[in-house]
C-alpha cells in the first residue's frame, strides 16, 4: 500500500540520458517456459554476445533471485506471483539505469506475465517463449526437479503438479526441442535488430 506522505524525488539523469551515454536502448526480455526448457542457458549465451558487442546487460535467473531477494517465498500462486512483481520492479530499476536485462524466469501466469508487459511501454518489453514438451524438458531434468515433482517431494511444480498456460503472442518462440542454441540465440540477436536494440 502506498503512503501518502512518499513523494517520487524528480531526477537529474533521465533513461534516455542513460540510453545515449550507452550508445544503446534499454528494456526488458522475458524468457518464460517450463523448468528444463532452455531459458538461463539462452539467457546467458544471448548476454554473452551483447557483452562482446559493448552492451550494458545483466540476467535475472529465476533460481539465482530465490537465493536472495526472494528467498522468503515459495510456489505457492500467491508466493509465485509476488516473485514475479518484485521482479518487475527490480527490472523497471535495471531498464531505468540503461541496462539491458535479460530474466528467465517459468512464470507460467498469463495473468502475471501481462502484469509485467503493463508495467513496461510498448518496445521496452519482449516476451520469448522457449517451447519445450515436459517430456523432453523431464528427460533433461538437470536439477532432479522433476523426478522429485513425480515423487510428490515437490509440490506446485509447473508441468507436473501446476499448470503452465503458453503465452498466447510472444514476441518470439524458441522450440528447443528442435532448435539447437546458436539458432536461438542467433534468433533473440535478430530480434533486438529487428526492434532496434542493436
Amino acid at each position: 500500500m502506498k503512503k501518502n506522505h512518499v513523494v517520487w524525488h524528480k531526477v537529474n539523469v533521465n533513461r534516455q540520458d542513460r540510453n545515449h551515454l550507452n550508445n544503446h536502448k534499454s528494456g526488458l526480455l522475458w524468457f518464460t517456459g517450463l523448468s528444463a526448457s532452455g531459458k538461463s542457458t539462452i539467457a546467458h549465451s544471448v548476454e554473452k554476445q551483447l557483452f562482446k558487442r559493448g552492451f550494458r546487460t545483466y540476467v535475472l535467473d529465476g533460481d539465482n533471485v530465490r537465493h536472495g531477494i526472494n528467498s522468503n517465498l515459495g510456489f505457492s500462486r500467491e508466493d509465485r506471483k509476488e516473485n514475479l512483481r518484485r521482479i518487475a520492479e527490480v527490472s523497471m530499476l535495471f531498464v531505468d539505469a540503461g541496462i539491458l536485462v535479460l530474466a528467465a524466469f517459468i512464470s507460467p501466469y498469463k495473468a502475471d506475465r501481462e502484469y509485467i508487459r503493463k508495467q513496461f511501454e510498448g518496445d521496452n518489453f519482449l516476451e520469448i517463449y522457449v517451447k519445450c514438451p515436459v517430456e523432453e524438458c523431464e528427460k533433461r531434468d538437470p536439477k532432479g526437479q522433476y523426478k522429485k515433482a513425480r515423487a510428490g517431494i515437490i509440490k506446485n511444480y509447473t508441468g507436473v503438479s501446476a499448470p503452465y498456460e503458453e503465452p498466447e503472442n510472444p514476441d518470439l518462440i524458441l522450440d528447443t526441442e528442435k532448435k539447437p542454441l546458436k539458432e536461438s540465440v542467433d534468433a533473440v540477436i535478430d530480434l533486438l535488430a529487428e526492434r532496434g536494440y542493436l
